[in-house]
């Protein structure tokens, strides 16, 4: 399963590596300006597609029960170094393996032991695997931080994804502001009234957790998450048929 990394996804990724624990779907639909079932939705999404792993918890082992926590780089034979990073990750005492696409150090291997000893045991059983350790380094600490670009824009986005078409022709993804001016109105309305111009198509319409496919009937609610198509282009006044006029 693909999915591409419009802003909404952005922003749901980047509160989530800030912190997953404390962060809720309401706290982040407030901020991107979309429903909560809408972000729930978009996180089961990412996770189907392995774009979101896991959640984990950082621990500090120095601080929890004295241990120490040991960085090994190491080198694998090619052909056989993802075997060797899974059979890494069943040593025990081994709690992370990165594996690079190179051919000398693609491995580290982060391990955990009460004692020297402990972790000497690890840096045994991955020289008996045919890795090759080439150095070794205790690690001290370790800081995790969001992705930045992920984040949220110094100004006022209401567009999260856009593609330029042959022809001229652009569509773009929009999220509906609570006062903007098509919100509440019917597509039918909307393009009687003259706020939805020829020539601008709304493709889809996504709503909490359900993809709608757009009628004259079909009323556009304030986040709302729109599929767009312009013929000949957007516009600034295009956009500011999506969002507040304050903004």
């Amino acid at each position: 399963m693909s999915i591409r990394l419009d802003e909404v996804n952005r922003r749901i990724i980047h509160a989530l590596m800030g912190d997953a624990r404390h962060t809720s779907a309401p706290m982040i639909a407030e901020e991107v300006g979309v429903s909560p079932a809408t972000i729930r939705n978009r996180i089961t999404q990412l996770e189907e597609a392995g774009v979101i792993k896991g959640y984990h918890a950082n621990v500090d082992f120095d601080t929890a029960d004295d241990m120490l926590t040991t960085l090994y780089v190491g080198t694998a034979p090619i052909e056989a170094r993802a075997r060797l990073a899974h059979q890494a990750r069943t040593i025990t005492g081994v709690v992370n393996v990165r594996e690079f696409v190179a051919g000398q150090e693609n491995l580290h291997v982060l391990a955990v032991g009460e004692d020297i000893e402990a972790v000497n045991d690890v840096a045994r059983e991955l020289t008996s695997l045919d890795i090759t350790i080439e150095d070794e380094k205790v690690v001290r600490t370790e800081q995790f931080q969001a992705y930045r670009p992920f984040g949220p824009a110094e100004t006022h986005q209401q567009f999260s994804d856009y593609i330029s078409l042959a022809g001229g022709n652009e569509v773009a993804e929009l999220t509906v502001d609570d006062d903007a001016p098509i919100a509440g109105m019917t597509l039918e309305a909307a393009g009687r009234e003259g706020i939805l111009e020829d020539g601008l198509l709304v493709v889809s319409i996504e709503r909490d957790d359900t993809v709608l496919t757009p009628r004259g009937e079909s009323e556009i609610r304030a986040g709302d998450i729109l599929t767009v198509l312009s013929r000949g282009g957007f516009t600034t006044e295009l956009f500011d048929i999506f969002e507040t006029e304050t903004s």
